[in-house]
């Protein structure tokens, strides 16, 4: 299961009135790790500028790996990420994580990482079975 979801959260999904803001706070409570690390990255991009900022350590365990790809890989809690964050996010190995600006500066650098060519660039034997 992806998210641990509040029975009075599932009850409003049910009547069809999900509010963001609940959503964003159940992603919290549920991916603390995958949480951690987009915050610490926008976090970093605030402070340093520049056309990104991204993670390349690996996660301490299974559990992290697997937050990490539940959060990237769902549509709805990805979307939500950028959209309360207020960033672009791109994501490679099941663990490179990266955090992009909104505005037209990034997009050749978030191109270039999210290329066939940049997956290839990032690929070592140690993450063959990540």
């Amino acid at each position: 299961m992806s998210l641990d979801v509040s029975p009075a959260l599932l009850e409003k999904a049910e009547r069809g009135e999900v509010d963001e803001a609940e959503f964003v706070d159940c992603v919290r409570n549920s991916l603390p790790y995958a949480w951690e690390m987009v915050s610490s990255l926008v976090a970093q991009l605030e402070v340093d500028g520049g056309e990104f900022a991204d993670n390349q350590v690996p996660p301490p365990d299974e559990q992290a790996r697997g937050q990490l790809l539940r959060a990237l890989a769902s549509d709805a809690i990805r979307g939500a990420l950028q959209r309360h964050f207020g960033v672009r996010l791109a994501f490679q190995n099941c663990h490179r994580v990266a955090v992009f600006p909104l505005d037209a500066s990034a997009d050749e650098r978030l191109a270039r990482f999210t290329s066939a060519r940049g997956q290839l660039l990032n690929q070592s034997p140690e993450l063959r079975d990540c």
